[in-house]
């Protein structure tokens, strides 16, 4: 295994997308107090990017962790865009319900990544980053310009990214992606430590994953983060899916069946679908965002909750779980 930053004391972090507005208007003090609720319940690893709220997400989070000692939690950020302010009425359209007001340029060359990391250091406040994973390099964010920035991300940011964690500047990076392809593909041309697997990999949808990515990373040594492990909040009875208002019919089916199970016995599936994801060895953390104090906290003690067997093995028999896939033990 390649740098080994997260521990089994960041199995659980905190994710920023809801901080950022996502779904609600959070403000300050609001996201102030989710923070301190994870904090609390003893999350050490925070995970946010510029794209959330158009630079909100990471100010809050640096204005919030800037009160705690360094060397005490670890920090990942995102690169791949680049921010100027701009009229409020020359916002771009976005799915952030209050952003700052800027507007963005996708750039994974080697100069951009760079003055990402620099302008991410400022709005936060913060000595250095653990943890950078390359944002959005993925055909559902950029279409059909992938190839170039796949090109233009192997020629910049992947050998830059290698060069700034060999010179100790950051401790590890990788792709921070809602899609499989891109991570493979990252893989086959760079030497990432870990990377951010977005709606890939949920109790409601794996299978892809388990065939795929799991034997991938695990062949070339590299760590998986779960993000979106409630698929954007859809486990947890939001009317969305991966970050889309339409839920898939096949989805809807399962999560129906789903339910039912876990009401036969008794299980949470907040607290179930963390446990799945971190039966796969593969997963080293898994990062849900929260839009008030009571789900971090929620969050935090998932791990705690004893789920039996045999709410597993009826998953497996109905098909909801893969038979390959890891169940918790």
């Amino acid at each position: 295994m390649k740098n080994e930053i997260l521990e089994k004391k960041h199995q659980i972090g905190l994710g920023g997308v809801a901080i950022g507005t996502a779904f609600n208007d959070i403000s300050d003090n609001e996201a102030r107090d989710i923070l301190s609720s994870a904090w609390d319940e003893g999350i050490r690893y925070f995970d946010t990017s510029p794209w959330y709220g158009l630079t909100k997400s990471e100010k809050r989070f640096g204005e919030y962790l800037r009160s705690q000692k360094r060397e005490d939690f670890v920090f990942s950020t995102k690169v791949g865009r680049l921010f100027k302010e701009v009229p409020k009425d020359q916002l771009p359209p976005t799915m952030w319900k209050n952003p700052f007001h800027y507007d963005f340029k996708h750039d994974y060359t080697a100069d951009g990544i760079k003055r990402s990391i620099e302008d991410s250091l400022e709005r936060t406040g913060l000595p250095y980053f653990d943890i950078i994973y390359v944002h959005d390099l993925s055909e559902d964010q950029v279409g059909d310009r992938y190839p170039y920035f796949l090109k233009q991300a192997q020629s910049g940011a992947f050998k830059v990214l290698s060069a700034l964690r060999d010179e100790g500047v950051i401790k590890a990076w990788g792709m921070g992606v809602n899609k499989i392809e891109p991570i493979l593909d990252c893989l086959d041309s760079a030497d990432p430590d870990i990377c951010l697997s977005a709606t890939q990999y949920s109790i409601l949808e794996h299978e892809d994953a388990v065939d795929r990515l799991l034997p991938a990373v695990k062949k070339a040594g590299v760590q998986l983060v779960s993000g979106a492990g409630f698929n954007s909040g859809y486990i947890a009875g939001r009317k969305r899916y991966n970050y889309k208002d339409q839920i898939p019919k096949d989805i809807a089916e399962k999560y129906k069946k789903l339910q039912i199970i876990a009401e036969r016995h008794q299980v949470n599936l907040v607290d179930a679908s963390i446990q799945f994801v971190l039966a796969a060895e593969e997963f080293v953390s898994i990062i849900p965002g929260a839009g008030k104090p009571e789900q971090a906290i929620a969050n935090a003690k998932a791990l705690e909750v004893d789920i039996p067997s045999e709410f597993w093995n009826e998953l497996k028999n109905e098909s909801i779980i893969y038979d390959k896939a890891a169940t918790p033990k």
